[in-house]
């Protein structure tokens, strides 16, 4: 009757792990509120981040030594494409501003030629004197020295 219950094995082993596990989280959770873990968790981060640069600097290394374009390569090739798209977009408008120009300076001559002839053929149909053709070359020589 002073019977105590023992506890199986299984019990006991259920225990201790119980203990086992507590003790750990409250070591884990003082280790978190501790000053070190903050800083073991930036260098940490801090040597990843430095891995990670290291690892694709050597892949970009290992690229140009295959002669292949990296990263690097390609967003220069980027830049240099836009400015010449630019450039060659600012040509394009200086070649339509000049084709307008010389379209208007064509324009204007051929109407000052076509005002010498109009007056050749009056004169000439009027009374079939050689004195209207002489006026005629007058005006084309005036004409001449305008557009000079």
């Amino acid at each position: 009757m002073g019977e105590e219950q023992r506890p199986t094995p299984q019990q006991q082993a259920q225990h201790i792990y119980e203990q086992a596990e507590s003790r750990t989280a409250e070591a884990m959770e003082g280790l978190v509120r501790s000053q070190g873990f903050g800083e073991l968790l930036a260098r940490t981060t801090q040597n990843v981040m430095a891995l990670t640069r290291m690892s694709q600097s050597a892949l970009d290394l290992a690229l140009r030594n295959m002669r292949l374009a990296g990263r690097e390569d390609i967003v220069g090739l980027a830049r240099q494409l836009a400015r010449t798209e630019d450039k060659l977009e600012r040509v394009l408008q200086e070649v339509e501003r000049v084709q307008v120009r010389l379209d208007a300076l064509e324009a204007s001559r051929s109407n000052a030629r076509s005002a010498p002839a109009r007056s050749r053929s009056r004169a000439s149909s009027g009374n079939g004197r050689s004195s209207g053709s002489s006026s005629g070359s007058s005006q084309r020589s005036t004409s001449r020295s305008k557009g000079s």
